[in-house]
């Protein structure tokens, strides 16, 4: 069973940045002047407690209040932390309607505060961090559930082209290209030898499924990247863009259906929660919801996707831990996160198994 944590305590609200993590809010609140409809200064600065890959932070100004995203300082594994790429991808779905946080501007200047950044609008609302959603109505948390799926489904519906995101990714075998890249991200982060990981990377590229549809993909859609209202079940802002390109929809979909093949924690996971006591929809009625709103007959079987899933975490939190080892990660929580490799890669062989490797 994993460690229990109180998610929503330890990872909401902000706290002052110490250390590296300090901007220089003079030259940032200079180049917001420059850059930024509407910005008054003077800046506070203060960082988001959750969040793991890019450094997030809270800009209170006269003007109102902001979020920046950057690049961690220190060396960085190839095509990591993209925020330039974050910034296309929510400056080309905003227009549409989506819902992401309103863009104000990229920075590639690294002169400015250490490294590349951008600044979009504060987004007001709740962050779910734990999927049992404690201390709410069961048919909240149905409604909750029913708008993470359906706002996934207009991701997918969106009109790539429209929205200027066509060169965003390469259309056709999505699979494959993630699969190279989180083998290679893997190796160049790899700290000891594990059987699991180099089985999976055997067998995953020779059982690749059939694409048959590209769309944005998010790359980590899951309940706690959503803000939702304040007080509806209706999700205000899709957040962490940090892995998003074009690609197979399903990779999406899987990735969220994840939470039913995986233990609470007081995480994500709705494995082993009474589902039917709380009002949380089973998977299949949300793979019924998402095939009637995308016009899909069905999903293939997922245990291949959350073999692959599980994979790409494996990799990811392998980064995370190799940053841990090296001094640079972004936050207090990186060390727990580290000791959660061997499970994930256990887990992803699980599902290949079951799938017949």
């Amino acid at each position: 069973m994993a460690e229990q944590i109180d998610a929503q305590k330890a990872f909401s609200g902000t706290v002052a940045p110490t250390g590296a993590d300090v901007l220089d809010a003079d030259r940032l609140a200079e180049w917001m002047a420059a850059n930024v409809e509407g910005f008054e200064g003077p800046v506070e600065v203060l960082k988001f407690a959750g969040g793991q890959s890019n450094p997030t932070y809270r800009l209170n100004a006269k003007s109102g209040s902001y979020v920046l995203r950057r690049k961690p300082f220190g060396p960085l594994l190839p095509s990591a932390h993209a925020v330039d790429r974050e910034y296309k991808v929510i400056a080309g779905l905003y227009p549409t309607g989506f819902p992401v946080a309103k863009p104000y501007g990229l920075c590639t200047d690294d002169s400015v505060i250490g490294s590349m950044f951008y600044i979009m609008a504060m987004v007001e609302g709740r962050t779910i961090w734990d999927g049992a959603m404690p201390g709410a109505e069961p048919a909240t948390r149905r409604a909750t559930y029913e708008a993470m799926i359906d706002t996934l489904a207009a991701l997918h519906t969106t009109d790539v082209e429209s929205a200027g995101l066509s060169d965003f990714g390469k259309p056709g075998n999505y699979f494959g290209r993630q699969v190279e890249r989180w083998t290679k991200q893997y190796k160049l982060a790899e700290t000891e030898h594990m059987p699991e990981v180099e089985r999976l990377i055997e067998w995953l590229p020779a059982t690749l499924p059939e694409q048959t549809r590209t769309s944005v993909v998010h790359g980590d859609y899951r309940i706690d990247n959503l803000i939702y209202h304040p007080t509806q079940a209706k999700v205000v802002a899709v957040l962490d863009w940090e892995l998003s390109t074009l690609g197979d929809p399903l990779a999406d979909f899987t990735y969220v259906a994840m939470a039913w093949v995986t233990e609470n924690g007081g995480r994500s996971g709705v494995l082993d929660v009474d589902r039917a006591a709380l009002g949380i929809p089973e998977l299949d009625e949300m793979v019924e919801r998402y095939c009637a709103a995308t016009g899909r007959d069905g999903v293939p079987d997922m245990n291949w996707y959350f073999a692959y899933n599980f994979f790409r975490l494996t990799g990811i939190i392998q980064g995370i831990k190799k940053r841990v080892i090296d001094g640079t990660a972004s936050s207090a929580h990186a060390k727990t996160m580290a000791e959660r490799v061997q499970p994930l890669a256990d887990a992803a062989w699980s599902f290949a198994v079951k799938t017949g490797a």
